[in-house]
C-alpha cells in the first residue's frame, strides 16, 4: 500500500504509532473510516441539532462494453504481459497502483472510465509486475458488476495478466473469478485473516484460488508465537478444505518503521519461520516506509525487500514503478540462484 496515505494527504507528514497501526490495514482496505465518519455524524445529530436529510441513493452506472484497441502503447512501444510460470522460484511482484483510494482510480471506477485504469496497468506491466492488485474498495452498490468489468478490461487488454482481487465484498470476488482467465496464473483472493475475514479462505478453496492469509485476528499479533498460531490455524483450515499449501500465501503484516522500529526484526523472523516450514509469504512491504520523506522511501523499501528475500519472502505487494526497488528484487533473485545471470538481467 505504498504511498496510499501520502497520496490522500500529499501535504501532510504521516506518522502511525502502535495503536493506529493496529487498525491501519483494515481501515485502508475496507474504507471503514467512511463508515466511522457517518456513524459519528449521525450520533452528533441525534444528540443536538436535527439530523440532515438522508442523501439520495447513489445512481449506479451500468458497465459499458469492454473496448480492446490493440496493444497499449507507452512511448510508442507496445505493452503486453509476457506471461508467468507459477512454478518458477523468482520473486512475485504484485503491483499496488490500481487502488480505489487513489482519487484518479476512484473516479475512473465510479464512471467505468477505462483510460486511467489501463494507464496504471500498462505502467506496472512495463516495469515488470508479475500480478496486478485490483482494489475496488467495498463497492457495496455495484461490486460484482464493477469487478467483472475491471477483470475483463485488464485481462483482455494485457494478455490475461494475472490479478489479485482486492475487496471486502465476497460477491464481487466471486463474480471476478467467474470471468477470470487462468492462462498466466490463478486468481488471488486479497485477503483473509484469522479473525473476521476467515471465510475468505473458504471462498478461495471453493474457487481454486490463491489467498493472502494475514497472520492476525483483526489486529497486529503481539509476537511471533501469536503470528504462527494464526498461520497454523489458517493453514489447517485451508488444507481441510482441500487447498494446496502453496495456495496460501502468509502475510506477517509489515509495520511502519516510524513508530514501530522495534518490531521490524519480528517481521523478518516471522518470514523466516514461514520459509522454514516451506510456506509461501507476501505482504504490503512498502507499509514499512509510510510517513517517510519521498526521497527516503525507495531506499528503505529496497533495503527491506533485500533483507526479506534473504529470509525467504516469496512475494510482495509493491510499486513496480520504483526502479530502485525492482532492480534490487532482480538482483536478489540472481544472488539466490532463482534466475540465471546475464549482463542484461535488469532488462528482462
Amino acid at each position: 500500500m505504498k504511498g496510499e496515505i501520502q497520496d490522500k494527504l500529499p501535504d501532510w507528514s504521516v506518522i502511525v504509532g502502535t495503536t493506529e497501526a493496529v487498525q491501519l490495514v483494515k481501515y485502508l482496505r475496507d474504507e471503514e473510516w467512511k463508515k466511522s465518519y457517518v456513524d459519528k455524524s449521525a450520533a452528533a445529530s441525534s444528540a443536538g441539532a436535527a439530523a440532515e436529510p438522508a442523501p439520495a441513493p447513489k445512481k449506479v452506472i451500468p458497465a459499458p462494453p469492454i473496448v480492446v484497441n490493440g496493444p497499449y502503447m507507452i512511448d510508442d512501444k507496445p505493452v503486453t504481459y509476457k506471461g508467468h510460470d507459477p512454478n518458477a522460484q523468482t520473486f512475485v511482484t504484485i503491483g499496488e497502483r490500481i487502488h480505489c483510494i487513489s482519487p484518479v482510480i476512484r473516479k475512473a471506477m465510479d464512471n467505468y472510465d477505462e483510460a486511467p485504469i489501463l494507464k496504471r496497468a500498462a505502467e506496472q506491466i512495463a516495469a515488470g509486475a508479475t500480478y496486478l492488485d485490483l482494489n475496488i474498495g467495498p463497492a457495496e452498490s455495484n461490486g460484482p458488476e464493477l469487478m467483472t468489468w475491471a477483470v475483463q478490461l485488464l485481462q483482455q487488454n494485457f494478455n490475461n495478466v494475472p490479478l489479485a482481487l482486492d475487496t471486502a465484498n465476497m460477491a464481487a470476488i466471486e463474480a471476478g473469478i467467474k470471468v477470470y482467465n487462468r492462462t498466466n496464473g490463478k486468481p488471488i483472493v486479497n485477503s483473509a485473516d484469522a479473525g473476521s475475514r476467515i471465510d475468505f479462505i473458504n471462498l478461495a478453496a471453493a474457487n481454486d484460488a490463491i489467498v493472502f492469509a494475514l497472520c492476525s485476528a483483526d489486529g497486529i499479533a503481539k509476537d511471533n508465537e501469536e503470528r504462527m498460531m494464526h498461520c497454523h490455524n489458517m493453514l489447517e483450515r485451508g488444507l481441510h478444505l482441500g487447498m494446496d499449501s502453496d495456495d496460501l500465501w502468509f502475510d506477517p503484516l509489515f509495520l511502519v518503521i516510524k513508530g514501530m522500529q522495534d518490531k521490524q526484526m519480528d517481521v523478518l523472523n516471522a518470514i523466516k519461520a514461514f520459509s522454514d516450514e516451506g510456506l509461501k509469504s507476501t505482504g504490503g512491504l512498502s507499509n514499512n516506509s509510510n510517513g517517510m520523506p519521498k526521497h527516503i522511501r525507495p531506499i528503505m523499501d529496497s533495503a527491506m525487500v533485500a533483507m526479506c528475500m534473504m529470509q525467504g519472502l516469496t512475494s510482495a505487494i509493491v510499486n513496480p514503478n520504483d526502479l530502485r526497488l525492482m532492480e534490487t528484487i532482480k538482483s536478489c533473485d540472481i544472488i539466490k540462484n532463482n534466475n540465471l545471470y546475464a549482463d542484461s538481467y535488469l532488462e528482462l
